[in-house]
């Protein structure tokens, strides 16, 4: 159905035309750039979609202590990139 204040180009689909019409949506991506797509979906997938997740640096400090020998040879990396540590 096609919206009336809308370009004459764009259109609302039903979810069984848009099923069926789905390689069209395709041919006009490839042939006008990007389409516009609005998806309804529950409130608990929204949630889980939208909830932050902690970064990979939030999860290894939440982990276990690091033994100070691997600290230590971090530390003495990051002072001097040129110089190989051993762990």
């Amino acid at each position: 159905m096609a919206r009336p204040d809308a370009n004459p180009d764009q259109s609302n689909w039903q979810l069984q035309d848009a099923k069926a019409r789905f390689s069209e949506l395709v041919k006009r991506a490839r042939e006008q750039g990007p389409q516009h797509v609005s998806v309804v979906v529950s409130v608990e997938e929204f949630s889980r979609l939208s909830t932050p997740r902690p970064s990979l640096v939030d999860h290894i400090l939440a982990g276990a202590p690091w033994p100070d020998d691997v600290v230590d040879a971090i530390n003495a990396r990051s002072r001097d990139p040129g110089r190989d540590v051993v762990v």
